[in-house]
């Protein structure tokens, strides 16, 4: 009888052997390519992290420079850069070195900050480098969108976008998104703000959304230090930008020749239109700043052509000695000043806006910053919806808009109220009260003024503002900063 033997396992074996050692080995030089993977990562990592430390050490390193010697952009050497150093650590040697490109910028001939480049290298890897840009200089008042020396009320209709600080007391109806700061810890809360009776209210209270953003107290920003000196500025005007003489006549607020001045057009060309203001028309108002007069001469009636002058391009600073109202596209970076220095305080201009104010382009390149010894006043036949771009800084008085009434005084008037939107795109400073919006103004439950107004400070001018655009710090520090 046939029997049949059994077929031998063993190459079976070694088969299935082969197969699991490949992928036992497959993984395990994954595993290990993905362990060196992760350590070359690391490794690269760590040397960027150092790369990235000995640049920070050069940016320090040329703050403290420019503390010692503020005027030096060339590292002491009295020649261009890039400027080449070793970065060292005392008790290991030599960790890298740092490269620095110092940059100056100005107008007028004076250093208005200083841009600083540094790279950082590390020893050995010099494949690695981290390079950061920064910014150096005086925090100025456009990084807020307002600055107020005195109690508040903003309304329901409000959007602000931008820090929102006052030295008085805030009532805060509307939509904040950034910060909202008072400098006192309670206030009397009178009528005049929706309280009656008067009450008794935290620094900073209301209605309005993202309360978390809310405190006080908070120091004060001092008013006195950002005060423009109006003889530098007509000084520096006179030599190196656009100077106007006084128009006006006489010293009495009561006196229509006091109200005279000048009309401002900015081109886009880089010139701007003048023209001499001889007449003004008196309307009924009920002021924005209630200390002052019940009629105002914001509203133009004679005006005659005077000249266009080209704005220095080396500096952007305009002199008025007079009342000033402005319109038009600002070109490039402008300072505009009216005060009126002969009179020894007893004039104060004011500046009205009179149009829309917007820039010839959006990057930064363009910017107005409007200081008045008095007031900044929106005038009654500004645009229904408006559009306002700048820093605008009322020194003594106050920014906004007044009531405008009819000869009885009885009730707004038709022809110059009630407005729409208004959109300020930049920075509003005001030694008093602000005021757009009349609650009731036109009575019957009706209000006067602009109806919605929405507020947004300027990022591009809050690191690079106009020429002499006031600070509200005495100490330099680094207002951009970005790794490139």
């Amino acid at each position: 009888m046939n029997r049949t033997s059994p077929k031998p396992l063993r190459g079976y074996l070694m088969l299935i052997a082969i197969v699991f050692g490949a992928i036992f080995l497959g993984a395990l030089g994954a595993l290990v390519s993905f362990v060196l993977t992760e350590n070359r990562a690391r490794n690269a990592n760590d040397v960027q992290a150092r790369a990235f430390a000995i640049a920070e050490a050069g940016l320090e390193y040329y703050r403290w420079h420019l503390a010692h010697y503020p005027s030096d952009l060339q590292n002491g050497t009295g020649a261009a850069g890039p400027y080449s150093m070793t970065y060292n650590d005392p008790e290991g040697g030599a960790l890298g070195t740092i490269e620095l490109t110092i940059g100056g910028n100005t107008s007028c001939n004076q250093i208005t900050s200083v841009d600083i480049t540094s790279k950082g290298t590390t020893a050995g890897s010099p494949a690695y480098t981290k390079t950061i840009f920064a910014r150096y200089a005086r925090p100025s008042v456009a990084e807020y969108s307002y600055i107020l020396n005195d109690s508040v009320w903003a309304g329901s209709d409000r959007v602000i976008l931008g820090p929102y600080h006052s030295n008085g007391g805030i009532r805060m109806d509307g939509t904040a998104n950034s910060p909202v700061t008072s400098s006192l810890s309670t206030w009397s809360c009178t009528s005049s703000f929706g309280c009656s009776p008067t009450q008794t209210k935290n620094g900073v209270w209301g209605a309005g959304t993202n309360q978390n953003l809310w405190s006080y107290p908070t120091p004060q920003v001092d008013f006195a230090g950002i005060s423009a000196d109006f003889g530098t500025l007509k000084t520096t005007a006179q030599a190196s930008g656009v100077y106007y003489p006084r128009y006006s006549t006489g010293t009495a607020t009561t006196s229509s020749s006091y109200w005279n001045g000048y009309h401002l057009t900015f081109n886009t060309n880089g010139t701007v239109t003048v023209k001499r203001v001889s007449a003004t028309t008196q309307l009924q108002v009920s002021p924005v700043n209630s200390a002052e007069w019940t009629t105002d001469r914001a509203l133009l009636a004679t005006e005659a052509a005077y000249e266009t002058k080209t704005i220095p391009s080396t500096c952007g600073l305009i002199f008025v000695e007079d009342n000033v109202w402005i319109d038009g596209t600002v070109p490039s970076k402008i300072t505009l000043v009216a005060a009126n220095v002969v009179s020894g305080g007893t004039i104060r201009p004011n500046i009205y806006l009179r149009d829309n104010l917007q820039y010839s382009v959006t990057t930064g390149a363009a910017g107005l910053t409007a200081i008045a010894a008095n007031d900044v006043l929106i005038a009654p036949n500004a645009p229904t919806n408006m559009t306002l771009n700048g820093v605008f800084i009322a020194q003594n008085g106050a920014f906004g808009r007044n009531l405008y009434l009819n000869s009885s005084r009885s009730d707004c008037h038709s022809t110059y109220e009630p407005k729409g939107t208004l959109t300020i795109l930049g920075t509003t400073v005001s030694n008093k009260r602000t005021g757009t919006k009349w609650m009731n103004g036109c009575g019957s439950g009706d209000d006067a003024g602009f109806q919605n107004r929405v507020d947004s400070y300027d990022r591009n001018l809050s690191t690079n503002p106009p020429p002499f655009t006031p600070s509200v710090s005495t100490d330099y520090e680094f207002v951009d900063w970005r790794e490139q």
